[in-house]
């Protein structure tokens, strides 16, 4: 196999005017594909003053209509091999901005770092960040056996599959998360429900002092989906954004 030829696929692209001034890219989370986005996109894609952002959304691999195989790692090396080549395929002369959830955050942040002439900004939704230290706490072991045993109980058989398990061990679960958020150089905005259990939220204050340049942190109520409460968020950022391009 050829692993430089990885491409995700294409699951949405819309534009209401047709003439976009602001590229827009969601990558979605574990145990998930690009349909998490659904509500999401339908709140953007209604706001007039967003008819001029393009939204896409890809599947990463092991998901949705991606390239799913016991060849992949499904690691980082991968995912954003996979993810470059399909953001040059669609050949975008419009500024960018990448939106994570939850796993997404960590694949975007990655990519921003990596090509950060090309990146003009991240929203990251649920954004989990575990320090170095948590790895070594009973209670984060004991919270990512709950999550694995909350996936299991709604898809039994997804907890078996290997593009399940190396997402988790190769990207939820590297150790060089936080470090590679605290040292990012893109302009990200953080939104997160102060009722999530997954993401680490108490170490947000020291994200904040390690990155205070590039790093703002929104709170809404709600948990760790994209849920109503993160919609108006979304939308006020992107608003802003693409009045920047203008």
């Amino acid at each position: 196999m050829n692993k430089n030829g990885l491409i995700l696929a294409k699951a949405n692209d819309f534009c209401n005017s047709g003439n976009p001034k602001l590229t827009v890219v969601l990558i979605h989370g574990i145990a998930s594909d690009s349909s998490t986005f659904k509500g999401l996109l339908d709140y953007l894609e209604n706001s007039k003053k967003l008819d001029d952002v393009r939204f896409i959304t890809f599947d990463l691999l092991g998901s949705g209509k991606s390239m799913k195989s016991d060849d992949l790692n499904y690691d980082y090396t991968e995912q954003l091999t996979a993810l470059r080549n399909a953001i040059k395929k669609l050949d975008i002369k419009t500024p960018l901005v990448l939106v994570g959830h939850s796993l997404g955050t960590f694949i975007v942040t990655r990519y921003a770092d990596k090509y950060k002439d090309e990146v003009k900004s991240l929203i990251l939704i649920s954004a989990p960040v575990y320090t170095k230290k948590d790895f070594d706490n009973p209670a984060f072991i004991t919270g990512i056996k709950l999550f694995k045993d909350a996936v299991s109980v709604k898809d039994p058989a997804l907890t078996k599959e290997k593009s399940f398990n190396n997402l988790m061990d190769n990207i939820v679960l590297d150790k060089n998360n936080y470090d590679a958020l605290a040292n990012i150089k893109t302009p990200t905005n953080i939104i997160y429900g102060e009722l999530d259990q997954f993401i680490a939220s108490f170490n947000y204050p020291k994200l904040l002092k390690d990155n205070p340049k590039y790093i703002i942190i929104n709170k809404t109520p709600g948990r760790h989906g994209i849920s109503h409460d993160k919609y108006d968020k979304v939308c006020e950022i992107l608003e802003k954004e693409l009045n920047e391009t203008i």
